[in-house]
């Protein structure tokens, strides 16, 4: 059974830096998109951010200039780099990835204090 296994959550203060780590496991023919939602309190997820198979990036506006995705293809693996954090960060952070269609992360848990 495919599954992603994510790593890296944790709690910083304000101002700090996490890195988190999604990695496919399990047997897979195809590795498409990948990316990260978030958990908004009270509404759907937010899409945080976006990658594509070749590298191509997109970012929700809430997190431009603090937050990088990338992606290591023979690894299987997305990773968000978060920067310059803030006490609104705080949530639940979930990734996903593409293949003969989307499996989804169990969430990690990421919480910044002020």
């Amino acid at each position: 059974q495919v599954q992603l296994v994510e790593s890296g959550g944790g709690l910083v203060q304000a101002g700090g830096s996490l890195r988190l780590s999604c990695a496919v496991s399990g047997r897979i023919s195809s590795l498409g998109g990948m990316g990260w939602y978030r958990q908004v309190p009270g509404k759907q997820r937010e899409l945080v951010a976006t990658i594509t198979r070749g590298g191509s990036t997109n970012y929700a506006d809430s997190v431009k200039g603090r937050f990088t995705i990338s992606r290591d293809n023979a690894k299987n693996t997305v990773y968000l780099q978060m920067n310059s954090l803030k006490p609104e960060d705080t949530t639940v952070y979930y990734c996903y990835a593409d293949t003969w269609g989307r499996i989804w992360g169990p969430g990690t848990q990421v919480t910044v204090s002020s």
